[in-house]
């Protein structure tokens, strides 16, 4: 028996390792070195809603980006949509000269300490030049998002970003910086857009004071730069007619019925991350399949309406945007940096599209009292910060009143947010600050400290731009919201 098992043992170390052992299998190199889905299979009923209620969450973000590109890019010039929303063809964007008024209803959660600029691009064909005037000490940031919404590149006063100009340029493009240039910022998409962003105090005296360098926040193609800084007198900015609001509700981006004729759009034109592959396959192979059967295609649509309703919905409640953050609040988690975290970043394009990455500002947001009850135009609420328990941030925050459709409430104060921005705010005997929210005054001098309500259910949010370490490792906490009568 030892003779046999030293023979045996012999024959083990003189074989090649792939006769001795199981070879190990070797994981694909390539995403293309996968088996791709089957064509021409038959895909029943169950799987294609499955795939499909899928595609629908996920490409939701994206069909709603390239909808608004295709509205806002109709501007013959840079100007004003129906007068309240910045707009302008496509390579330039369009400036406000003022807070946003409270008729817009073209985008949902909109801010009033920050005067706003908006521009959409096809960076691969045509770079854009973004001029950056001297703000001075003034905070302000340029919001750059790739067609997933996610910001790229990092350009504004948290970044220390000089005056100058700066190109904006896409995966493919190639070419060297010009002269003149202070930096190449590039995007992961071809279809990018711009926000900027200008903190203003709510005094006549800084309007007049931000008008020069606001009329110096410009972009155009790469093809006009000539190293000299334009001007746009952004005041004169002409009005340009657009759809109309229906019945005060906020414009609907994503049409559930043409979802499916858009999304090969989406699959041709943005890349899929690493390991996304395996998912545009299964799209594709399902897009392939209604092509050749007209009962699925009418079941795409059919689960496109259904998951509209079903799922895209109820994330324009706060509890199902985010993750708590304390006292009946949520915050914002991964804003504008969103990569694989489809679901916050679907619920935030359904609810609040265009947040600023978590170190340019966090967002708190409720729909509820300390009880636990609605916020409602019939009651008066008060949010009490403790002394030195405002959020922390470097430069400004604030707190917004919205209505049940996230659009600001139209009222007689014309006041829609209170903060940093305020000067005539009052505090409490021992340093607290105390605002209320309510469809009632709460009258005498604790009338400065109110924001008015509708006769609605309604949410409050809270702004923190450029948050100090309390607000981004999460121990800040928001106040509690209780209601008064």
């Amino acid at each position: 028996m030892r003779a046999i098992t030293h023979a045996c043992v012999l024959a083990l170390l003189v074989l090649p390792a792939s006769k001795a052992f199981p070879q190990q299998v070797q994981s694909p190199a390539t995403p293309a070195d996968v088996t791709l889905p089957a064509a021409g299979v038959r895909m029943p009923v169950g799987y294609v809603r499955t795939v499909a209620r899928q595609a629908y969450v996920w490409g939701w973000p994206m069909i709603n980006m390239i909808n608004l590109r295709a509205k806002i890019t109709q501007a013959p010039q840079p100007g004003l949509l129906n007068g309240v929303l910045p707009a302008a063809p496509r390579g330039q964007i369009g400036m406000l000269h003022d807070y946003i008024e409270p008729s817009e209803t073209f985008v949902t959660c909109p801010n009033q300490d920050v005067v706003y600029g908006l521009g959409f691009f096809s960076l691969d064909e045509e770079p854009v030049v973004a001029q950056v005037p001297d703000f001075g000490d003034r905070f302000w940031v340029y919001a750059l998002y790739d067609v997933r919404t996610d910001q790229f590149g990092e350009l504004g006063k948290p970044y220390g970003s000089k005056p100058g100009f700066y190109l904006l340029v896409g995966p493919e493009w190639k070419g060297d910086k010009p002269k003149g240039i202070e930096a190449v910022l590039r995007s992961p998409s071809k279809l990018a857009n711009a926000i900027p962003r200008i903190f203003m105090d709510d005094t006549a005296e800084d309007r007049a004071a931000i008008q020069p360098a606001i009329n110096q926040v410009v972009f155009y193609p790469l093809k006009d730069f000539d190293g000299t800084m334009k001007t746009i007198d952004w005041k004169s900015a002409p009005v340009i007619a657009g759809p109309k609001s229906e019945g005060g509700r906020a414009t609907k981006w994503v049409i559930p019925e043409k979802f499916f004729d858009q999304f090969p759009e989406v699959l041709e034109t943005v890349p899929p991350l690493p390991g996304e592959e395996a998912m545009y396959a299964q799209f594709r192979a399902l897009l392939a399949a209604a092509a050749k059967d007209p009962e699925i295609k009418t079941l795409l649509t059919e689960v496109a309406v259904e998951t509209e309703k079903e799922v895209i919905t109820p994330f324009f409640q706060s509890k199902y945007n985010g993750r708590p953050a304390g006292n009946g609040w949520n915050r914002s988690p991964n804003n504008a940096k969103w990569g694989y975290d489809y679901f916050n970043r679907t619920g935030t394009a359904r609810s609040n599209m265009f947040d600023n990455k978590p170190n340019e500002a966090q967002y708190f947001y409720t729909d509820y009292d300390s009880s636990g009850a609605p916020l409602h135009g019939r009651g008066l609420y008060s949010v009490t910060f403790a002394k030195g328990q405002t959020p922390a941030v470097e430069v400004f925050w604030s707190l917004t009143l919205y209505n049940d459709k996230q659009l600001f409430h139209p009222n007689e104060l014309k006041r829609y947010s209170l903060g940093t921005k305020n000067k005539t705010l009052k505090l409490n005997p021992d340093g607290s600050l105390t605002l209320y929210a309510g469809g009632q005054s709460p009258g005498g001098d604790k009338e400065s400290n109110w924001l008015p309500a509708p006769d609605g259910t309604f949410s409050l949010y809270i702004r923190a731009y450029w948050g100090k370490e309390a607000i981004l490792d999460d121990s800040w906490k928001p106040p509690v919201i209780e209601k008064v009568r």
